[in-house]
């Protein structure tokens, strides 16, 4: 009976493949949260035209506590800890006090809306890479990189949709055109074809 409850136990266990990939996934979570948050703040901001200025500003401060969160097991000692806490604090500030500067009203009558966006997810990503090189962490420099590349590919993406329309308009019309041709075009029925060889 013991045999049978060990056997189903075992069963029931995952795999070490299986829990290390969720372990991994578990570990990854918060980067990823971070970088569909940014591309979703560009996003929202290119279609409602508004900034999204306390987005950013709380964007920030999040990567900042991922940085000590991500950094502090591996310290010992409550003096590194302090140190890590007011070098982050510091190294994040510098970066809010960046992002403000580009929304002081003077600057901003200078640089459409969703130009703003792109300049503050550039911002953020440049703070996120330099914390990742300070912190030896290349998770977070990581995450710094995608956030910046996703800068122009957005830009890419807002110009070159312009040529996607135009193309798919070209596509239809060509596909309409052939129709309409194929519509038009005699049909030879059984009986005319039946005359002219008799003939």
């Amino acid at each position: 009976m013991s045999e049978i409850g060990a056997e189903r136990n075992d069963g029931m266990e995952p795999s070490p493949a299986h829990s290390g990939m969720t372990h991994f996934l578990w570990q990854q979570l918060p980067y990823i949260i971070a970088l569909v948050l940014a591309v979703a703040g560009v996003a929202y901001t290119n279609a409602s035209h508004q900034p999204l200025v306390g987005y950013w500003e709380f964007l920030a401060l999040a990567i900042g506590v991922v940085c000590v969160i991500n950094k502090w097991p591996e310290l010992d000692g409550r003096e590194a800890r302090w140190r890590l806490i007011w070098t982050q604090a510091l190294h994040w500030v510098a970066v809010l006090v960046a992002m403000n500067i580009m929304l002081v009203s003077g600057v901003q009558q200078l640089l459409p809306t969703p130009a703003t966006s792109l300049v503050l997810l550039t911002l953020l990503a440049l703070g996120t890479v330099l914390a990742g090189v300070s912190l030896l962490s290349p998770q977070i420099a990581f995450l710094g990189l995608a956030m910046g590349v996703t800068v122009p590919a957005i830009s890419w993406l807002q110009q070159s949709i312009i040529f996607f329309l135009l193309g798919a308009v070209l596509l239809i019309g060509l596909c309409i055109t052939f129709w309409l041709r194929q519509d038009r075009s005699p049909k030879s029925s059984p009986a005319n074809t039946g005359s002219q060889t008799e003939v």
